[in-house]
């Protein structure tokens, strides 16, 4: 999609915030008869082409799922892989997130990474921190319940009145609104522990396409799925009236 052609989207069936479960990688590279590391360094690239299609078309929040707190149980090599990966990419990709107005925060427990890892963590979102275009939360070591834990926790150390709205104020995402649209690729259907929360209301969007091949087209397809549904939040659907009918 060209730039011209988003500029025609119509803002008000655009969902604001968009969460993705990145799922697949490993199958799409047995599949090719690679190893599983390959998978995920394609999805790497998958990732970046997303991020750039949300920031054309106007997209304010993108969240990816780029490791669980249950991702430890990987094989040690795969987990390495991963670690590997997000050094890399937090090294080479900062600055082009810069260039494009992309604004970087990183949620979840991050005290199990590295001194280097956390370090370049910090520059990222620092380097970033400025940007307007489009917020991207990439989490790390994260799950639904440990987030609401922590933030009950921390409502119990402020010695705040336990509330639905206190307990938000403190969740890992706290600094962007509920996703209007969760996209899980590679062809399962649940949430896996993922922003247990603030998927309360959120339109869910299933699709068989291996993450390395879901692309800024394939993205399309689920906003314009998106785009023909009618959100409720527990209410009545719209009725027309009969003139308008």
């Amino acid at each position: 999609m060209t730039k011209k052609t988003a500029a025609k989207r119509d803002p008000a069936t655009l969902p604001k915030h968009v969460a993705v479960v990145m799922d697949g990688n490993g199958r799409w590279a047995q599949r090719r008869f690679l190893p599983r590391s390959s998978g995920h360094k394609f999805g790497v690239d998958a990732l970046k082409k997303m991020v750039r299609h949300c920031a054309e078309i106007g997209v304010a929040h993108l969240t990816v799922f780029a490791f669980s707190s249950e991702n430890w149980a990987r094989p040690a090599e795969e987990v390495q892989t991963l670690m590997d990966l997000f050094v890399k990419a937090l090294e080479k990709e900062s600055p082009e997130l810069a260039r494009q107005g992309v604004r970087l925060r990183v949620v979840g427990d991050l005290s199990a990474f590295s001194a280097e890892m956390r370090a370049l963590i910090d520059q990222a979102e620092a380097l970033t921190r400025q940007n307007d275009v489009l917020v991207l939360n990439v989490a790390l070591n994260y799950g639904g319940r440990w987030d609401m834990v922590q933030a009950a926790q921390a409502v119990l150390a402020a010695q705040e009145q336990p509330t639905a709205e206190t307990l938000a104020q403190h969740l890992a995402l706290a600094h962007s609104p509920d996703p209007d649209l969760l996209i899980r690729t590679g062809g399962e259907h649940r949430v896996s522990n993922f922003l247990l929360w603030q998927l309360a209301y959120t339109e869910l969007y299933f699709t068989d396409v291996l993450w390395p091949d879901f692309s800024p087209e394939a993205f399309d397809v689920a906003l314009a799925d998106y785009a023909r549904r009618q959100r409720r939040f527990g209410g009545v659907p719209e009725s027309k009236s009969p003139a308008a009918a």
